[in-house]
């Protein structure tokens, strides 16, 4: 199968930037899409012209153009499963999983720690609710969690790491080690270990012309638990796909 992952910014909006025609002509058989900024019933309007080939899933948040997830798929899943099952950690739409009776395939959109760092505290809570999640899901079977994690893991994955270091959303130290507490708990950053010092960025700031200048951020991913590892294939960064602040990342997994 062909996974892949795509922050869209507003599944409304990118749907008048040829996403169902570039999906269509992909070759992908499951996306998980965060920042849908959507009702459930608005995910489903956006993507009418998917057509009957597509199955589609979605989480939103309680408030209106904000956050949310969704799992397109041409196989329909065994099961889908909406949030992490945490008392006020559900509100915001930002996880949908699917059991796709060999794996598991979970779709995140974690929080960011937002301006001047004032939700940190509930990113650091968050980072162990979900880890404890998706380590819940990897007992079971393999599992692929994909999405942005709003989080640059080492100073390769950001265009300026020493200006940005504990002043930034995405690069505080307390974020960092969520994402090495989810790597030691047996999860896998795919790309990274298949590219361990390859420079490529997943998301750009709309100012300043970021991404024309490649000033960018990684903070998309392909995370495998251990007995998924095996099964993943080449995991690409489609830095040519626009419609979005960031771009899809994909996946040959099975």
């Amino acid at each position: 199968m062909k996974l892949a992952s795509w922050n869209v910014n507003g599944i409304r909006a990118v749907v008048k930037k040829d996403f169902v025609e570039w999906l269509n002509a992909s070759g992908f058989d499951v996306i998980g899409l965060q920042e849908t900024k959507a009702q459930d019933d608005q995910v489903r309007e956006a993507l009418f012209d998917l057509g009957a080939d597509w199955h589609v899933h979605s989480s939103s948040a309680i408030k209106k153009g904000y956050s949310g997830t969704a799992i397109l798929s041409k196989q329909e899943p065994m099961s889908v499963t909406h949030g992490i099952g945490v008392e006020g950690m559900d509100d915001e739409g930002r996880v949908t999983a699917a059991d796709f009776g060999d794996f598991h395939f979970v779709t995140v959109y974690t929080p960011n720690s937002s301006s001047g760092l004032k939700r940190l505290p509930f990113r650091k809570e968050w980072d162990v609710a979900f880890r404890d999640y998706l380590t819940g899901l990897a007992s079971e079977k393999p599992t692929i969690c994909c999405g942005d994690l709003n989080v640059a893991h080492q100073a390769i994955d950001l265009a300026r790491p020493k200006a940005n270091y504990n002043k930034t959303p995405g690069y505080t130290q307390d974020e960092i080690d969520g994402m090495g507490a989810l790597i030691n708990a047996g999860f896998t950053d795919v790309w990274r270990h298949q590219n361990p010092e390859r420079v490529q960025y997943s998301w750009w700031s709309y100012r300043g012309g970021a991404r024309e200048k490649n000033v960018g951020w990684r903070l998309d991913y392909f995370m495998a638990s251990e007995s998924a590892l095996a099964q993943c294939g080449p995991c690409e960064i489609h830095t040519s796909v626009l419609g979005s602040d960031h771009c899809p990342v994909g996946l040959d997994f099975g």
